[in-house]
Formats: C-alpha cells, structure tokens, sequence
C-alpha cells in the first residue's frame, strides 16, 4: 500500500524541489497519505498545503516506488505523479516542515534518498 505521493514538474531543464527545514535536505514536494485518501487526492491536498499558489496541469502516476533505504532501513512506499504543467509564485506554506522552493538543476544539491532514486530515474546524466 502506498503511504506517501510525490509530485515530479519540470521547466526548462529545472525541476521543482521544496528544502526541509529539518536536515536541509531537497526533495521533491508531497507527503504522507491520510486515513481513506487516494494517492492522487494526497497529492493534491499535500501541495495546497506546502505550496498554496502552485497551479498544476494534468497529472500523470508515473510508477509506485517500494523499496527500503540503505543508510536508514526505513520502508518507502510512494506514488509518483508527473505534472505537465506547473506554474504561479513558489510561496512555501508549511514553514514548519519546508524552508525553501525552488526550480533547481537536478544535479548537485543534497537530496533525500527518495528523491535522488526519482531523479537518478527520470532524468538521467
């Protein structure tokens, strides 16, 4: 079962990534499901949250991601969505959680293991 979706949006060679307040890490912006959501209204909800301003195109599930993290041992279990669109001012929500939201190159920033496996795979070297 899947516990979290992630949102994937890409502009001019960029692609959207949000910055934890906690470890500084980059990921890309969604979060956990709650009791009777679908991965798609998770999403939605996630990113009303973190980043209200945010307009979203069609979103297209890209793939269920199950695996454990090396370095932690925890479990992830993500639905992955792909927006063709996305457009409006990046203003961070949740600044409890998040920091900072960016369009950023998708190499060279510290990213949480989730992400790095999501970007090691749509966007390759």
């Amino acid at each position: 079962m899947t516990k979290s979706s992630k949102l994937v949006a890409a502009k001019k060679g960029r692609i959207l990534l949000v910055r934890r307040r906690r470890d500084k890490l980059w990921m890309f912006p969604g979060g956990r499901k709650q009791d009777g959501e679908s991965e798609r209204k998770c999403l939605h909800r996630e990113i009303r949250e973190e980043l209200p301003k945010l307009k979203l195109g069609e979103l297209k599930l890209w793939k269920e991601v199950k695996g454990k993290n090396r370095e932690t041992g925890r479990r992830m279990s993500d639905a992955i969505f792909v927006a063709k669109k996305a457009s409006g001012p990046l203003k961070v929500g949740d600044k409890k959680e998040i920091d900072k939201v960016a369009w950023r190159k998708p190499r060279g920033i510290r990213l949480t293991a989730t992400s790095r496996y999501i970007r090691d795979k749509l966007f390759p070297k």
